[in-house]
């Protein structure tokens, strides 16, 4: 089965979509489809944005959105709307995006790296300080017990 042009271009935003609600947000989770249509439309009443319709561009089942939402997509996700159409342009917030990640992980391990080895007593101190940042931060509390993916 061949390809078309449009098609191919379908497939290229889905996957540029992807990648920009993929890019884990402070907190370390992925944003939703119902999380950006309810941001967007907050900021742009006048967008026509639904979480459904976000998954069915993500996916491929739906094409060629507004340039209104892709305009408002791109803002969200603080890219230019070159990004979307531009392959050159896509591929430098992509190296961005993913020196991003390392630089998140590396934070992460670093902690890690530094609580590593100290006492029982230090590692509780060390985690209530983590605790009341998180707090602070307005992120959820961490249950040992059942870690969230």
């Amino acid at each position: 089965m061949d390809v078309t042009d449009d098609e191919a271009l379908d497939s290229v935003l889905a996957d540029r979509l992807n990648q920009l609600f993929t890019v884990s947000r402070p907190g370390g989770r992925s944003w939703t489809n119902d999380e950006v249509a309810a941001a967007i439309k907050k900021l742009h009443p006048s967008v026509k944005v639904s979480g459904a319709y976000l998954s069915a561009l993500r996916n491929g089942k739906r094409r060629q959105p507004s340039h209104e939402l892709l305009v408002e997509l791109a803002k969200f996700f603080g890219v230019a709307p070159g990004y979307f159409v531009d392959p050159d342009h896509a591929d430098r917030v992509t190296q961005q995006l993913a020196a991003l990640d390392e630089l998140r992980q590396a934070g992460v391990r670093g902690v890690a790296l530094r609580a590593a080895g100290l006492p029982p007593d230090s590692l509780a101190v060390v985690t209530a300080v983590l605790d009341q940042m998180r707090k602070l931060q307005g992120l959820p509390s961490v249950d040992e017990d059942h870690p969230k993916p």
